[in-house]
């Protein structure tokens, strides 16, 4: 059997190990390796300027690693690039359709660059099947950001992609317009589509099948939510009992034991490494002005700035395994 029926037998949309990449003699990605199933959506979670963006484009053949390598659907990312691009959608963090073309005529455009049968029918049909029909005529550049990422979306999908590539998608788009695009990407994976999508919204992330969090172009964790959060080595208390809280909030800041103090309300959450010295410091704190203080979860965000704070030990196994 070949490479790529190996690749395709076993399920792996994309299979990469140790991939480089170097602008100007720095690093930016420093040996990410992952495996994402056919069908799965796979999230990207990470500052900016962690090497998320960089690491699509090499998967999606429109950068060429520096180093390491791998497939993606079964095609060599490095020698077979060009065959990856015809089986991709790629949606960029910035609108890149034409502002002054209607929603139906940009669709059409995409529709005729791929070589797709009857552009015309086909960009109609995939704005009625993406919520867009009403606004066929609409010029894009009159869109609001969620229609705007609407026509994004489907745009990318015109072709029948195999796989999704989606960076920051929703960036700065309203709650309801991030649930009905978050709606349409599971949707198109319950169709066996495989969507690869970063984001920097914790609700987001939770809602991707696995996830990767990415920090100076290493892969830190990886792997479902609660996994990774179990893996963590983190605890949680939460302190409650009315006047004081934010006095408590600036002493408990400044202890070495806590990592993360948030506000919920007329509740504090409190997160740091898991240990006596943490609990000791948080019971007595509250204690000492009459709080209540019970255990609680560590979440997503505890783990996101846990590991802000630049440590090396990496949790979960290889991406995607």
């Amino acid at each position: 059997m070949s490479a790529q029926g190996r690749t395709e037998a076993a399920g792996w949309a994309i299979d990469a190990h140790n991939l480089r990449k170097s602008f100007g003699g720095r690093e930016v990605v420093r040996g990410i390796s992952l495996k994402v199933r056919r069908g799965e959506i796979y999230g990207f979670l990470g500052p900016n300027g962690s090497g998320k963006t960089t690491t699509i484009r090499m998967l999606c053949g429109l950068l060429t690693p520096s180093g390491g390598g791998g497939r993606c659907l079964g095609y060599d990312i490095v020698r077979e690039s060009r065959m990856i691009r015809l089986h991709v959608g790629y949606m960029t963090q910035q609108f890149s359709l034409y502002s002054d073309l209607t929603v139906g005529e940009n669709l059409a455009f995409v529709a005729r660059v791929y070589g797709m049968a009857r552009p015309v029918e086909l960009a109609e049909r995939t704005a009625r099947e993406m919520g867009l029909g009403a606004r066929l005529n609409q010029l894009a550049g009159t869109l609001s950001g969620g229609w705007k990422q609407r026509l994004a979306l489907a745009a990318c999908t015109l072709h029948d992609p195999q796989l999704l590539l989606l960076d920051e998608p929703t960036a700065g788009v309203d709650p309801k317009a991030r649930r009905d695009f978050w709606d349409s990407i599971h949707a198109l994976a319950s169709r066996g589509v495989t969507v690869l999508v970063s984001t920097h919204y914790m609700d987001e992330a939770e809602r991707c099948h696995e996830l990767a969090y990415i920090y100076k172009g290493r892969i830190l964790a990886n792997g479902p939510v609660d996994r990774i959060v179990a893996q963590s080595g983190l605890a949680a208390f939460s302190i409650s009992g009315g006047r004081g809280l934010d006095d408590l909030a600036r002493h408990l800041a400044g202890l070495p034991q806590v990592e993360s103090v948030t506000f919920r309300g007329d509740e504090m959450h409190v997160a740091g490494r898991a240990g006596k010295a943490l609990a000791d410091a948080v019971h007595a704190a509250c204690k000492a002005r009459r709080l209540t203080c019970t255990a609680d979860a560590p979440t997503l965000e505890d783990v996101f700035i846990h590991f802000m704070e630049d440590r090396p030990k990496v949790c979960g196994g290889e991406a995607g395994a």
